[in-house]
């Protein structure tokens, strides 16, 4: 599985678990919340870490962004598209209302 279908699954297990769901929320208040957030992640049994959190995120951008538009560099960045931390907490928060 590579980074991006392993927070995908994480994010599946935590909209199922309401224990689950309150740990990753906390890890916001943590000084690193990427840090905190992968050890989490780690603890549940998935290799990640921060730098793969960035790369995946990017690379995810990166290949939508090709997919539109033609890829050219008058594509707009579409706020927080590159961002799997703030796209994996924007789904578990809405679950919650």
């Amino acid at each position: 599985m590579n980074t991006v279908e392993m927070i995908d699954e994480i994010q599946n297990r935590t909209l199922q678990d309401e224990e689950l769901r309150r740990r990753f929320l906390l890890t916001r208040d943590a000084d690193d919340k990427l840090e905190a957030f992968c050890r989490l992640c780690r603890e549940l049994g998935y290799e990640i870490y921060p730098m793969d959190v960035i790369q995946a995120g990017d690379e995810f951008y990166a290949a939508m962004k090709r997919s539109t538009n033609g890829g050219g560099e008058n594509s707009p960045k579409l706020e927080g598209e590159d961002d799997l931390y703030e796209m994996f907490f924007a789904s578990i928060v809405k679950a919650e209302i």
